[in-house]
């Protein structure tokens, strides 16, 4: 299934989202928040560090991973080798933004995996691994038969894009939760914060919305040369 317009526009739009997004993440984690610290006596700056990683990590460079063949004129090999990369630090990034918050929790005497957000959050990073780690045996190394890298790639492509387009989804969702424990913690509820949490979610809502828009759209390169087979 691919839809009848290139894919260029719909990156173009996708890159300004994800640099405001990662913008609007640090200003609140920074600016609002204190700060970031993986050692601190104010454990909310260790705790600070999760929504960063993870937006920055598995929903922006998550996406640039998935946009990859279709915006990058390279060779598909090259392109391969990215969209590899891309998504490994976008793993380690998610696997650190995670720990943060066990760090966090650990210290401060929370309890850990009690909301939907993490119970989402968990089994979201583990698809993602094993997802990477197929798409590394198959298609990169030591790599599978012509057939089964044919016979796998709509699937892989299609899992892929169900896992990200949920990744987003509980993106938002822990913004809403950290929202609504600071608005319990007397944050004002139209303060300039909780517009800029609000909007930051819907950024990154709409980043995923071009990335998934991006990936079933038609490539400006020929896709047997340059890219995979529209999905």
């Amino acid at each position: 299934m691919a839809i009848g317009v290139k894919a260029l526009p719909f990156t173009f739009v996708a890159h300004g989202l994800g640099l405001a997004g990662a913008v609007m993440v640090l200003v609140w984690c920074i600016y609002y928040l204190g700060g970031l610290a993986f050692e601190s006596t104010n454990k909310n700056l260790i705790f600070n560090i999760h929504p960063v990683l993870m937006l920055i990590g598995l929903v922006i460079i998550g996406g640039q991973a998935i946009m990859s063949y279709k915006s990058l004129t390279l060779r598909k090999e090259v392109k391969k080798l990215i969209h590899l990369v891309l998504h490994a630090i976008a793993i380690i990034l998610g696997i650190i933004g995670i720990y943060a918050v066990f760090k966090n929790h650990n210290e401060s005497g929370i309890a850990n995996l009690y909301s939907l957000h993490s119970w989402i959050g968990i089994t979201l990073i583990s698809l993602y691994g094993i997802q990477w780690i197929y798409g590394f045996v198959v298609f990169f190394f030591p790599g599978g038969s012509a057939t089964v890298r044919s016979e796998s790639l709509p699937w892989h492509v299609l899992f892929g894009l169900f896992v990200y387009v949920l990744v987003v989804g509980n993106a938002a969702l822990g913004f809403l939760e950290k929202l609504t424990f600071l608005e319990n913690s007397g944050l004002a509820k139209f303060s300039s914060e909780a517009i800029l949490v609000n909007f930051t979610a819907i950024v990154a809502i709409l980043y995923g919305v071009f990335v998934f828009l991006t990936a079933i759209s038609q490539s400006s390169q020929p896709e047997d040369d340059f890219s995979y087979s529209s999905i």
